[in-house]
Protein backbone atom coordinates (compact mmCIF):
# COMPACT_ATOMS: atom_id res chain seq x y z
CA UNK A 1 0.00 0.00 0.00
CA UNK A 2 2.73 2.57 0.98
CA UNK A 3 4.60 2.17 -2.35
CA UNK A 4 2.17 3.58 -4.50
CA UNK A 5 1.87 6.54 -2.28
CA UNK A 6 5.54 7.12 -2.34
CA UNK A 7 5.95 7.09 -6.17
CA UNK A 8 2.75 9.45 -6.98
CA UNK A 9 3.85 11.83 -3.74
CA UNK A 10 7.54 12.36 -5.00
CA UNK A 11 5.90 13.10 -8.79
CA UNK A 12 3.85 15.57 -7.16
CA UNK A 13 6.02 17.30 -4.73
CA UNK A 14 8.98 17.45 -7.66
CA UNK A 15 6.32 19.10 -10.01
CA UNK A 16 4.98 21.59 -7.20
CA UNK A 17 5.99 24.88 -8.73
CA UNK A 18 3.62 24.27 -11.55
CA UNK A 19 -0.02 23.10 -9.52
CA UNK A 20 -1.62 25.96 -7.49
CA UNK A 21 -2.88 24.97 -4.00
CA UNK A 22 -4.72 27.47 -1.89
CA UNK A 23 -4.30 28.16 1.34
CA UNK A 24 -6.79 29.58 4.26
CA UNK A 25 -4.21 29.90 6.98
CA UNK A 26 -3.35 32.48 9.43
CA UNK A 27 -6.11 34.97 8.45
CA UNK A 28 -4.06 38.18 9.81
CA UNK A 29 -0.50 37.15 9.16
CA UNK A 30 0.43 36.95 13.20
CA UNK A 31 2.43 33.61 12.27
CA UNK A 32 -0.67 31.25 13.53
CA UNK A 33 0.34 28.54 11.42
CA UNK A 34 2.52 26.07 13.73
CA UNK A 35 1.68 22.42 15.31
CA UNK A 36 4.41 21.17 17.06
CA UNK A 37 5.79 17.29 17.70
CA UNK A 38 8.61 16.67 20.19
CA UNK A 39 10.55 14.16 17.79
CA UNK A 40 10.49 16.30 14.89
CA UNK A 41 9.91 20.14 16.07
CA UNK A 42 7.42 22.32 14.08
CA UNK A 43 4.93 21.80 11.38
CA UNK A 44 4.03 25.22 9.25
CA UNK A 45 0.60 24.87 8.08
CA UNK A 46 1.75 28.11 5.65
CA UNK A 47 5.00 27.59 4.52
CA UNK A 48 7.37 30.09 3.90
CA UNK A 49 8.85 28.33 0.85
CA UNK A 50 10.16 29.32 -2.79
CA UNK A 51 6.45 28.34 -4.12
CA UNK A 52 3.80 30.24 -2.54
CA UNK A 53 1.35 27.85 -3.41
CA UNK A 54 2.20 25.29 -0.60
CA UNK A 55 0.09 25.01 2.23
CA UNK A 56 -3.15 23.80 4.16
CA UNK A 57 -6.87 25.25 2.63
CA UNK A 58 -9.22 24.03 5.06
CA UNK A 59 -13.48 23.77 3.90
CA UNK A 60 -16.24 22.58 6.06
CA UNK A 61 -15.79 18.90 4.74
CA UNK A 62 -11.92 18.44 4.44
CA UNK A 63 -8.34 19.87 4.82
CA UNK A 64 -6.19 19.68 1.42
CA UNK A 65 -2.93 20.78 0.88
CA UNK A 66 0.85 20.16 1.72
CA UNK A 67 2.35 21.47 4.95
CA UNK A 68 6.21 21.56 5.57
CA UNK A 69 8.09 20.16 8.33
CA UNK A 70 11.79 21.21 8.90
CA UNK A 71 13.45 17.43 9.71
CA UNK A 72 11.43 15.22 8.00
CA UNK A 73 9.85 17.09 4.71
CA UNK A 74 6.70 17.36 2.92
CA UNK A 75 2.95 16.34 4.16
CA UNK A 76 0.01 15.68 2.14
CA UNK A 77 -2.90 15.94 3.62
CA UNK A 78 -5.01 14.61 1.09
CA UNK A 79 -4.90 12.18 -1.82
CA UNK A 80 -6.21 15.02 -4.02
CA UNK A 81 -2.97 16.77 -3.76
CA UNK A 82 -0.60 13.14 -5.30
CA UNK A 83 -3.74 12.72 -7.72
CA UNK A 84 -3.69 9.58 -5.98
CA UNK A 85 -7.76 8.74 -4.98
CA UNK A 86 -9.57 5.47 -6.41
CA UNK A 87 -5.79 4.13 -6.06
CA UNK A 88 -4.39 5.36 -2.16
CA UNK A 89 -7.15 7.13 -0.60
CA UNK A 90 -6.33 9.12 2.33
CA UNK A 91 -7.05 12.56 3.49
CA UNK A 92 -8.18 14.66 6.44
CA UNK A 93 -11.56 14.99 6.99
CA UNK A 94 -13.63 17.57 8.87
CA UNK A 95 -17.22 16.66 10.05
CA UNK A 96 -18.70 20.38 9.61
CA UNK A 97 -18.43 21.58 12.88
CA UNK A 98 -14.58 21.18 13.53
CA UNK A 99 -14.12 17.51 14.37
CA UNK A 100 -11.40 16.28 12.61
CA UNK A 101 -10.22 12.88 11.60
CA UNK A 102 -8.80 10.70 8.79
CA UNK A 103 -5.01 10.90 7.94
CA UNK A 104 -2.10 12.72 6.36
CA UNK A 105 0.78 11.25 4.65
CA UNK A 106 4.60 12.16 4.63
CA UNK A 107 7.23 10.22 2.68
CA UNK A 108 10.05 10.56 5.02
CA UNK A 109 7.44 9.45 8.58
CA UNK A 110 4.11 7.66 7.50
CA UNK A 111 0.84 7.74 8.19
CA UNK A 112 -0.47 10.71 10.68
CA UNK A 113 -4.04 10.42 12.10
CA UNK A 114 -6.06 13.36 13.36
CA UNK A 115 -8.22 11.63 15.29
CA UNK A 116 -6.12 9.03 17.42
CA UNK A 117 -8.15 6.25 20.00
CA UNK A 118 -5.85 5.55 23.42
CA UNK A 119 -6.97 2.06 24.32
CA UNK A 120 -8.42 2.07 27.96
CA UNK A 121 -8.51 5.60 27.42
CA UNK A 122 -12.30 7.22 27.16
CA UNK A 123 -10.95 10.69 26.46
CA UNK A 124 -11.10 12.46 22.70
CA UNK A 125 -7.33 13.72 21.93
CA UNK A 126 -8.23 14.43 18.10
CA UNK A 127 -7.74 17.53 16.09
CA UNK A 128 -10.30 20.25 16.11
CA UNK A 129 -10.95 23.60 14.80
CA UNK A 130 -13.49 25.64 16.92
CA UNK A 131 -15.84 28.65 15.65
CA UNK A 132 -13.24 30.90 15.29
CA UNK A 133 -10.76 28.83 13.37
CA UNK A 134 -8.47 28.06 16.30
CA UNK A 135 -7.00 24.32 15.59
CA UNK A 136 -6.52 22.22 19.12
CA UNK A 137 -6.15 18.47 20.49
CA UNK A 138 -3.39 16.15 19.26
CA UNK A 139 -2.55 14.24 15.86
CA UNK A 140 -0.67 11.10 16.17
CA UNK A 141 1.92 9.58 13.93
CA UNK A 142 3.44 5.94 14.35
CA UNK A 143 6.96 6.92 13.71
CA UNK A 144 6.98 10.17 15.61
CA UNK A 145 4.78 10.68 18.25
CA UNK A 146 1.94 12.88 19.24
CA UNK A 147 1.63 16.36 17.00
CA UNK A 148 0.16 19.31 19.44
CA UNK A 149 -2.48 22.28 18.35
CA UNK A 150 -2.94 23.30 21.32
CA UNK A 151 -1.96 26.93 21.72
CA UNK A 152 -1.69 26.59 25.73
CA UNK A 153 1.23 24.63 25.78
CA UNK A 154 3.44 25.83 22.65
CA UNK A 155 4.50 29.48 23.48
CA UNK A 156 1.47 30.95 22.05
CA UNK A 157 1.87 29.56 18.79
CA UNK A 158 -0.69 27.51 16.99
CA UNK A 159 -2.64 26.94 13.43
CA UNK A 160 -5.81 29.12 12.93
CA UNK A 161 -7.89 28.83 10.00
CA UNK A 162 -9.75 31.48 8.10
CA UNK A 163 -13.27 32.16 8.88
CA UNK A 164 -15.41 34.62 7.80
CA UNK A 165 -16.41 36.90 10.48
CA UNK A 166 -17.81 40.07 12.12
CA UNK A 167 -14.32 41.54 10.89
CA UNK A 168 -15.00 40.70 7.66
CA UNK A 169 -18.80 42.13 7.92
CA UNK A 170 -16.90 45.70 9.27
CA UNK A 171 -15.08 45.43 5.98
CA UNK A 172 -18.03 44.56 3.69
CA UNK A 173 -20.30 47.15 5.52
CA UNK A 174 -17.61 49.94 5.00
CA UNK A 175 -17.81 49.87 1.62
CA UNK A 176 -21.54 48.74 1.27
CA UNK A 177 -22.86 50.01 -2.36
CA UNK A 178 -20.33 52.25 -3.27
CA UNK A 179 -19.41 52.75 -6.67
CA UNK A 180 -16.60 54.08 -8.43
CA UNK A 181 -13.37 52.74 -6.89
CA UNK A 182 -11.07 54.97 -8.69
CA UNK A 183 -9.29 54.57 -11.95
CA UNK A 184 -6.79 51.70 -10.19
CA UNK A 185 -10.13 50.20 -8.53
CA UNK A 186 -8.26 49.30 -5.47
CA UNK A 187 -9.56 51.29 -2.47
CA UNK A 188 -13.20 49.36 -2.60
CA UNK A 189 -11.85 45.91 -3.93
CA UNK A 190 -11.73 43.88 -0.80
CA UNK A 191 -15.61 43.97 -0.85
CA UNK A 192 -16.11 43.61 -4.64
CA UNK A 193 -16.57 40.16 -4.72
CA UNK A 194 -18.32 39.77 -8.26
CA UNK A 195 -18.66 42.88 -10.95
CA UNK A 196 -15.28 45.24 -11.18
CA UNK A 197 -15.91 48.94 -9.64
CA UNK A 198 -19.41 48.56 -7.85
CA UNK A 199 -19.84 46.94 -4.67
CA UNK A 200 -24.04 45.47 -4.67
CA UNK A 201 -26.61 43.00 -3.58
CA UNK A 202 -24.92 40.02 -5.89
CA UNK A 203 -21.52 40.83 -3.72
CA UNK A 204 -23.83 40.64 -0.71
CA UNK A 205 -25.38 37.66 -1.99
CA UNK A 206 -21.48 36.14 -2.18
CA UNK A 207 -20.83 37.19 1.15
CA UNK A 208 -24.02 35.63 2.54
CA UNK A 209 -22.69 32.26 1.17
CA UNK A 210 -19.80 31.99 3.07
CA UNK A 211 -20.49 34.12 6.46
CA UNK A 212 -19.43 32.36 9.25
CA UNK A 213 -17.92 29.46 7.17
CA UNK A 214 -14.34 29.00 6.46
CA UNK A 215 -12.42 31.23 3.74
CA UNK A 216 -12.89 30.49 -0.15
CA UNK A 217 -9.57 31.08 -1.90
CA UNK A 218 -8.90 34.36 -2.33
CA UNK A 219 -10.79 35.88 0.21
CA UNK A 220 -10.30 40.11 -0.16
CA UNK A 221 -12.43 41.05 3.38
CA UNK A 222 -9.49 40.44 5.95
Amino acid sequence: MRRPILIIFTVAIGSLTSVVYSKNIDPYDVNAQYAYCENIGWINFEPNVADPNAGAQVSSSKITGFIWAENIGWLSLSCENTGSCGTVDYGVVNDGVGNLSGYAWGENIGWINFDPQVSGDPNNYGVKIDSDGNFSGWAWGENIGWINFNSADLFGCNVKACKVNFDDLANFVAQWLETGCGPDNNWCQGADLTDPNKVDFIDYSVFGVFWRDYCPDGWLLK
